[in-house]
């Protein structure tokens, strides 16, 4: 064979074998997908393209462990196909998957701030008469109507002339004590919900308050005076602005109130009234008219007591870090009487909360509606 024919054969051989030598000699990117464990398999392709793990051991998070494992899937190469990629192209596919997976990381996301009523300020209308599907529990459910309280009051001129019939019988020699223990106990419960398929829940109320003659020894320590009040609402929300208040809701209800008593010491009158709810920014505002349903002469024991308890009242209440300011108005402008009532119900602990209450006008209970007086008060205040 001629000696051109020896040079063509070996340059032949030389093409064909050197890439089969040099895949045997270094694996390559082939080497590296064979290798099943992601951190081996990046150390693999860190090799390749000549870098340190030393200098990216503590910079690469887990999350790039992953991204990097799969960076032929990224570059569009299955693993047979990889043979024959660069070691140049090969560092550029490891470094676009952990950029890419730094940047997958989330950031941090900010609790949203709940501004609503009951996260601020610890109570809402909506909340408190169950006004919208948020806040339904049910029927017969019992839940708080007016503030229960325990409080020891001092009146510096107690209202005597009520009982002067009965010291006689009673062998009493002395006066009403000008200190007693007084408390208001009371709640709510819904009787039906949505009423003839409308917005009306119906509520049955009913308010307990008592006057403890507690230090009165000679007396035998009387319930000087206790009022029962139950009563029947129609409530219903509302959704419009008047004065810059958000209105929450009407009532339209009955109420009766009595203190048991019979002869001289026996008050009651039952009353339809009309109120009306509004709210802002911590401020709650109730205002009630009311109509008294008129009685027989012969069972009426108190038939002015309008002049004195007036034809309505305004409760004003602002709430803050816990506390609760509350203001009541009750006056009868064409007599020119009726009564203010200041409190304040300050954190203690869990659902007890210390109370003041300071009273001057007229009607502290029934007993004493037609009797002006001062009476202050400190004690505690209950909430469920």
């Amino acid at each position: 064979m001629p000696a051109t024919h020896y040079r063509l054969l070996s340059l032949a051989s030389l093409f064909v074998l050197n890439p089969v030598m040099a895949q045997q000699a270094d694996p390559g990117l082939a080497g590296c997908t064979r290798i099943v464990e992601a951190g081996p398999r990046l150390a693999c392709y860190d090799r390749l393209a000549g870098v340190t793990p030393a200098a990216n051991a503590g910079a690469v998070p887990a999350a790039s462990v992953s991204a990097a494992s799969a960076a032929p899937a990224v570059a569009g190469t299955s693993p047979d196909m990889t043979a024959t990629v660069s070691p140049d192209r090969t560092a550029s596919v490891a470094a676009s998957a952990k950029a890419a997976a730094t940047v997958a990381e989330p950031a941090p996301v900010q609790a949203a701030v709940d501004a609503s009523p009951e996260a601020t300020r610890g109570f809402s209308l909506a909340d408190h008469w169950e006004l919208d599907q948020a806040h339904k529990r049910g029927v017969f459910n019992l839940r708080q109507h007016q503030v229960n309280y325990l409080m020891l009051t001092r009146t510096a001129h107690p209202n005597n002339e009520p009982y002067r019939p009965f010291r006689g019988i009673a062998d009493l020699t002395s006066d009403l004590a000008h200190s007693e223990l007084v408390f208001q106990l009371g709640f709510k419960m819904k009787l039906v919900e949505s009423a003839f398929d409308k917005p009306v829940d119906l509520w049955f109320g009913y308010t307990q308050n008592s006057f403890w003659q507690a230090g009165n020894h000679e007396a035998s320590s009387p319930f000087r005076e206790t009022n029962y009040q139950p009563e029947l609402m129609a409530v219903t929300p509302l959704h419009f602005s008047v004065l810059g208040m958000n209105a929450r809701f009407l009532n339209l209800g009955l109420v009766h109130q009595s203190n048991g008593q019979t002869s001289t010491l026996s008050r009651s009158w039952n009353r339809v009234y009309a109120q009306v709810g509004l709210e802002r920014a911590g401020w709650t505002v109730t205002g009630r008219v009311w109509k008294r349903l008129n009685e027989s002469a012969a069972n009426d024991d108190n038939r002015d007591i309008i002049d004195y308890m007036g034809r309505g009242d305004v409760v004003v209440t602002y709430r803050n870090n816990g506390s609760d300011y509350s203001a009541l108005l009750r006056r009868n402008f064409s007599t020119d009487r009726g009564a203010v009532q200041l409190s304040w119900a300050f954190p203690l602990a869990g659902h007890v909360k210390g109370y003041a209450q300071m009273f001057s006008g007229y009607g502290q209970s029934l007993i004493d509606y037609n009797y002006y007086q001062n009476v202050v008060g400190v004690g505690l205040l209950g909430t469920f």
